[in-house]
């Protein structure tokens, strides 16, 4: 690390391994903090806009119609961040048609893990607090089968990790969280701020809660996406959201680098403010496309009912497709647990209302999308994408 970046700012303290090399061990947050009038202002519309969020989620008639494709979009977004290619498409077809996907199957099986992990996580959240052993719980789930499966899965690493371009070591490093023996006090003092109630506003706490989760690094792989997912869920826990529709990877993928350079000025110079602002702003902004994706799809649902109010099969195949617009006559059979030919009438009558269209061009083996249901899913609002340096990672 570049010590002359690191003023004394009561982030965190400087401690040389007994390798040699510098690491940075993040000090709690500070409490009170101090807010002008700008963090004010984004404090109040963000908590505005995760309100409106969070009652749309209640008044829903059928919620968990969004919750899938906005988790496997969350999914496909967090992922990219750590370098996975695979889209929201390919995620989807391939549920269905598995030999469609000609992307890496690492890829694809992290992305789908990703799903898998903040699923149980809200399980979990039903029995469990959140917690340092919900933490290990997810990241077991995040790195099953998966690159990376060698990196101690739902363990906390025991040796030295450390963020920067490939090829770097820790003393060249851009940043080196603490080394193990300093890294348990660490995460006891993350977990004790995690549970404190009624003493800053939830979002400010979630943004430290965040921030201090990344600076410490706790797993030798996976600490990124396991960060993302403790937003969600946090503000599940603490009730600011009825159900999981918040997810802000959209926008720290947009704004990659000053993603990573707010965390790091935090660690650095103690920005706080810096930092809160920038996720401030996130919610801000996510909880408004958020929003409108919402009322979007709910929009697209009823005018396609209208079409199909005379065809009980098909009303019901029409809901699940906005779980996944892609489907099979074998999986409208599946999913409506009736006969092949009743399904594929069902099938029929969508594409003839113009819900549904044949993707293949085969009369064998046809997979059928919904393709106005995709575009909303995938359709984004969000505006300022910058360019994007991709921050290499030994143990991210």
């Amino acid at each position: 690390m570049d010590l002359k970046q690191f003023e004394s700012s009561g982030a965190g303290r400087l401690v040389r391994a007994a390798e040699g090399y510098w690491a940075f061990v993040p000090a709690a947050p500070p409490r009170p903090l101090d807010y002008d009038e700008e963090t004010v202002l984004l404090l109040s519309q963000a908590d505005a806009g995760l309100s409106e969020l969070s009652g749309l989620g209640r008044h829903l008639p059928n919620p968990h119609l969004l919750i899938s494709p906005y988790v496997r979009r969350e999914a496909v977004l967090s992922s990219r961040i750590e370098g996975t290619k695979t889209t929201l498409t390919e995620l989807m077809l391939g549920e269905v048609d598995p030999k469609a996907i000609e992307q890496d199957p690492n890829d694809v099986a992290e992305v789908r893990n990703y799903v898998r992990a903040l699923e149980k996580g809200l399980r979990q959240l039903k029995k469990l607090p959140l917690s340092l052993r919900l933490v290990r719980e997810i990241h077991r789930e995040l790195m099953r089968g998966v690159r990376g499966e060698h990196a101690t899965p739902g363990e906390f690493r025991r040796s030295q990790n450390w963020i920067g371009p490939p090829g770097s070591t820790p003393e060249t490093a851009t940043f080196v969280p603490p080394p193990p023996n300093e890294m348990t006090g660490a995460l006891a003092e993350w977990e004790r701020f995690l549970n404190t109630r009624n003493d800053l506003p939830d979002l400010v706490q979630c943004a430290l809660m965040h921030e201090q989760f990344e600076a410490i690094h706790p797993f030798l792989d996976g600490n990124g996406r396991v960060g993302r997912l403790l937003i969600t869920l946090f503000l599940v826990e603490r009730g600011r959201l009825s159900q999981p529709l918040l997810y802000l990877s959209a926008f720290f993928e947009t704004h990659r680098q000053e993603y990573y350079d707010r965390l790091q000025a935090v660690r650095a110079v103690g920005d706080w403010t810096g930092w809160i602002r920038f996720f401030l702003n996130g919610v801000k902004e996510v909880s408004l496309e958020a929003v409108l994706r919402a009322g979007k799809l709910m929009d697209l649902r009823e005018r396609s009912r209208r079409r199909l109010e005379d065809h009980a099969k098909a009303l019901a195949l029409l809901d699940r497709l906005f779980q996944n617009p892609y489907v099979t006559v074998a999986r409208a059979a599946k999913i409506l647990k009736t006969t092949n030919p009743t399904a594929r009438q069902a099938v029929k009558k969508l594409v003839e209302a113009g819900v549904l269209e044949e993707t293949t061009g085969r009369s064998w083996g046809q997979v059928f999308l919904a393709r106005p249901i995709l575009r909303a899913i995938e359709q984004s609002p969000i505006r300022g994408a910058r360019p994007k340096r991709r921050e290499a990672a030994s143990g991210s």
